[in-house]
């Protein structure tokens, strides 16, 4: 099984080379766990890129990453990545998200399984303060209820099953969601244990209570079919 790795990037020159050694070291977790060499399980990595100004671009390349263009938006990011792999099974990764050690492994695992479409990981912060482990629980509940995890999860799918649903959903805004749904309607999803950290950097700069409940918002809004330029006025983008 062929694993791509997805990174959209739009000046994230201070985030990338972490992105991308998070992705390494679970390589070497995966072989270890799976009894396989370390060149079976290599990783394709590919930085899709919307117009970066600062030094990502280099900065990918040198850690060994694959590097495309795009226009600028995330679904077409992720959908220009996806296609350009040759991965069975896509990880569309935020540039500001580190997988934990064992991601590789825990991945195989769970699609041993043939009714397991796809899946996420584990929200954590990379801030210590108690705040953001109330939102890391209501994410959990979230993902517990409703089977609906966010892109800074590191969603994952099968190729097939992206073949099968014509791709990531052209959205504005929100298109983690449209591609969670699409995947729910061909299969099961996967909660995966291994963490993927996100940074905090919104919150910190938005206010984690404010944030919280726009984020709620969007969320109602989503589920009851709002246009979507109207939800990016109500988060603020």
């Amino acid at each position: 099984m062929k694993i791509a790795v997805v990174i959209p990037v739009l000046d994230e020159a201070e985030q990338i080379l972490d992105a991308i050694a998070s992705v390494r070291a679970g390589e070497l977790n995966g072989a270890s766990a799976a009894s396989e060499s370390s060149a079976s399980v290599e990783t394709e990595i590919l930085v899709v890129d919307a117009g970066s100004s600062d030094p990502t671009l280099p900065r990918a390349r040198q850690a060994g990453a694959r590097v495309l263009s795009a226009a600028r938006g995330r679904a077409h990011q992720l959908e220009a990545g996806w296609r350009a792999s040759a991965g069975d099974v896509i990880v569309f990764l935020h540039a500001d998200t580190r997988l934990e050690p064992g991601w590789n492994a825990a991945l195989r695992e769970a699609l041993v399984d043939p009714r397991v479409v796809g899946g996420a990981f584990r929200l954590g912060f990379d801030d210590p303060a108690l705040a953001f482990r109330l939102v890391e629980w209501v994410v959990r509940l979230r993902v517990g209820l409703f089977s609906l995890p966010y892109g800074d999860q590191a969603i994952f799918v099968r190729r097939s099953a992206l073949e099968a649903m014509g791709g990531v959903p052209a959205a504005e805004l929100m298109e983690d969601l449209d591609l969670v749904r699409a995947m729910k309607r061909r299969g099961r999803l996967a909660a995966l244990s291994p963490v993927a950290t996100t940074s905090a950097r919104r919150y910190r700069l938005r206010g984690v209570a404010r944030t919280l409940c726009r984020n709620a918002a969007a969320l109602v809004g989503w589920w009851m079919g709002v246009e979507r330029g109207r939800i990016a006025g109500w988060v603020g983008r």
